[in-house]
């Protein structure tokens, strides 16, 4: 399993409150996506080359 980017104690908690069970699996998946948004983010900064700092605004 790669680096997990999500609290996975308080996504679970989230679920659970709704009465259902979280999945391995599926904190696996919204760690990696959550890699990808931020990649992103990253990427569009850089290539704008006008800043330093990711915001809001840099989600895609």
């Amino acid at each position: 399993m790669a680096e997990t980017l999500v609290v996975v104690s308080k996504i679970k908690k989230m679920v659970k409150e709704q009465g259902l069970r979280t999945g391995l699996d599926y904190v696996e998946a919204l760690s990696k996506k959550v890699e990808g948004i931020v990649t992103e983010s990253v990427n569009k900064v850089k290539a704008d080359g006008k800043k330093k700092t990711l915001g809001a605004e840099d989600l895609l």
